[in-house]
């Protein structure tokens, strides 16, 4: 049998992917794999009931139809304070993960270095591998998960191509600040470095905390590469709509890689969700009221069972301390939680290139009464760590 790439040495699966199946296995919740148990809004259902019946149901233009990138643009433009062109700054993909794909390959060439800060999503560091990059890894310093602006330099300092930004953070919660993005952007410009960005979490955003794009900083939307999806914003994970915004001349580019890469996202799927980018702007605030309940929720829930956290700004995801249960693997940690306490968690050590045993994340991107249950299961958890063998 000829020898695989080896390439593939320097990833393991999806860690994410295999909590969920232990998740299934033991009757778990399920807070590892970040998708919600909710319906999405009811436009979005009525709008795909009705492409249904009337299609389209054959390819569309391999970058997006033109009424979805007429949409995004009109949304991002509006959003991110920059006015974007749908014919000439905007590729639809099959999902952010194929979005953030095409940009590294758009950006890169084997041997090129790319800085990606840890904590990160565990795609990131596939990505690079596949595309035949090298990661030039920045640690996010917990708890607080805040860059040293000199260690960042140092990065810099190595003449990297790209630097990889998820805003707000997943898996950490992270929300960067206008100037950390600032310094970010000013480092990029001095060493005339792409800015990738994933910003998915972009409408989830506690108050006071507030998204700014890196595009719309001066002087930077020629060098960035905006990445998103509509997957958490309309609660639609399974669709796989995401979309890349850049220059033309990057986007010229990125057609050709998305072409070749998968052709196209779904044609019906594209249809309906037209009726969630047509929502009123007061959509979007109150999916800020209902991530931030929810996270005030479940939050509760964890200091009434005396978990340590840190307090997440964006997104859905909660990185919890489990030092004061295990030394060992956190791996073992989580699958244990899911038979024994029956909640599933992600182990933080799939997420760090640093040697990182004592965090897990969870996420509460789900209804009410699936959060109370989880936290009432959490509360046995210390009673239950007392027997679990270390």
């Amino acid at each position: 049998m000829p020898k695989i790439s080896e390439r593939l040495n320097g990833f393991t699966e999806s860690v994410i992917r295999k909590m969920t199946r232990i998740s299934n296995k033991y009757g778990a919740i399920n807070l590892s794999q970040g998708f919600p148990d909710f319906d999405p809004p009811k436009e979005i259902k009525e709008a795909l009931v009705k492409v249904a019946e009337e299609g389209p149901h054959q390819y569309e233009i391999t970058w997006g139809s033109q009424k979805l990138r007429e949409a995004l643009a009109k949304k991002q433009t509006k959003f991110m304070g920059i006015s974007i062109d749908p014919n000439k700054e905007i590729v639809v993909t099959c999902g952010s993960t194929e979005a953030m794909m095409v940009s590294m390959m758009t950006a890169c060439d084997p041997g090129d270095k790319v800085i990606v800060f840890s904590p990160f999503y565990e795609n990131y560091g596939a990505d690079a591998i596949l595309c035949g990059a090298v990661p030039i890894y920045v640690p996010l310093k917990p708890p607080e998960f805040n860059f040293d602006k000199e260690e960042l330099i140092r990065a810099f300092k190595q003449k990297p191509k790209a630097i990889i930004l998820c805003n707000p953070s997943n898996p950490t919660g992270k929300v960067f600040t206008i100037e950390e993005l600032q310094f970010i952007g000013n480092l990029a410009k001095e060493y005339d470095t792409f800015v990738i960005t994933d910003e998915v979490y972009e409408h989830i955003v506690m108050k006071p905390y507030k998204h700014n794009y890196m595009a719309a900083l001066p002087g930077m939307f020629e060098r960035t590469i905006s990445c998103s999806s509509l997957s958490k914003t309309y609660a639609i994970t399974g669709w796989r709509i995401g979309y890349v915004i850049a220059p033309e001349g990057i986007i010229e580019n990125a057609k050709k890689v998305h072409d070749f890469l998968t052709v196209g996202a779904a044609a019906p799927l594209q249809a309906a969700v037209l009726a969630g980018l047509n929502l009123p702007d007061e959509y979007y605030e109150s999916l800020r009221e209902l991530y931030t309940k929810k996270r005030e929720l479940f939050l509760k829930g964890l200091d009434e069972a005396g978990l340590k956290y840190t307090k997440p700004e964006g997104a859905y995801y909660v990185m919890v301390d489990i030092s004061e249960f295990t030394n060992g693997s956190d791996m073992e940690f989580c699958e244990w939680l899911a038979k024994e306490v029956g909640v599933a968690a992600v182990p933080g050590s799939s997420f760090f290139k640093e040697d990182v045993n004592n965090y897990i994340r969870f996420h509460f991107a789900k209804k009410d009464e699936t959060l109370i249950e989880a936290v009432k299961r959490l509360a046995t958890l210390r009673e239950k760590a007392k027997s679990r063998k270390i």
